[in-house]
């Protein structure tokens, strides 16, 4: 177990004691202020649970009832079928201050310039409805990825409101979601769960590439969950 860590019993002592608080202010504002919030309250150090049996747990905390995405995790350069900045040339859009780029948020159903995820039985890319490809993953490799990156998650749900220009919080359940196959995440992708999101410019570089899924389709990734 990493030195310093909250071993996942303290971890349900110190949620049991801020589910007891009811209400609770966000200490930061945006998006972010829910995962900060949380830590903060349990006294969590550095994003730090662990256990002997599942080794570093990931955490993440999110809002009942909202539509947004957490990123899964980013890809490497070796992806890609062609060029960067060959492809934002070809399948680019002016952002706001009007520099061309790849900004979107992809399915399987083909986006304003044509782009869309495609899925086969061992691999799933990023093509153009010509044909061309983008970039390509092996699903088998996404899949161990996951598991290496996240072999154990607590997933944090909060209703959230708004009184005035702050955020408050009400932490009202812990989940423990456990084993992912390469199977699970091939059906959460055909079932429209799991997302690539990119936002690439001449500026920028690929790990602003990510699968991300929706919140509330999270617990859809994992084989077993449990509350803590």
């Amino acid at each position: 177990m990493p030195k310093n860590a909250m071993t996942l019993s303290e971890f349900v002592k110190a949620f049991d004691k801020l589910k007891a608080k009811n209400w609770v202010k966000s200490k930061r504002k945006g998006a972010t202020g829910i995962g900060h919030t949380l830590e903060k309250l349990i006294g969590l150090p550095e994003n730090n649970v662990a256990s002997p049996d599942l080794g570093e747990i990931e955490l993440k905390a999110h809002r009942i009832n909202s539509s947004s995405m957490i990123t899964l995790f980013t890809f490497n350069r070796k992806v890609w079928k062609m060029k960067p900045l060959e492809a934002i040339k070809k399948y680019g859009t002016p952002d706001e201050d009007g520099r061309l780029g790849l900004y979107f948020t992809m399915s399987r159903t083909p986006n304003s310039t044509g782009l869309f995820l495609h899925m086969e039985s061992e691999t799933i890319s990023v093509r153009h409805i010509s044909g061309e490809i983008v970039a390509e993953w092996q699903i088998q490799t996404l899949a161990e990825r996951f598991v290496e990156k996240i072999p154990a998650l607590i997933l944090v749900s909060a209703f959230s409101e708004m009184r005035g220009d702050d955020e408050w919080f009400k932490f009202d359940r812990a989940q423990l979601l456990t084993g992912t196959s390469a199977e699970i995440i091939n059906g959460q992708i055909l079932s429209d769960n799991v997302f690539f999101h990119i936002r690439l410019s001449r500026q920028s570089s690929e790990k602003e590439a990510s699968f991300a899924v929706k919140e509330d389709s999270l617990t859809l990734l994992f084989k077993e969950w449990r509350d803590l």
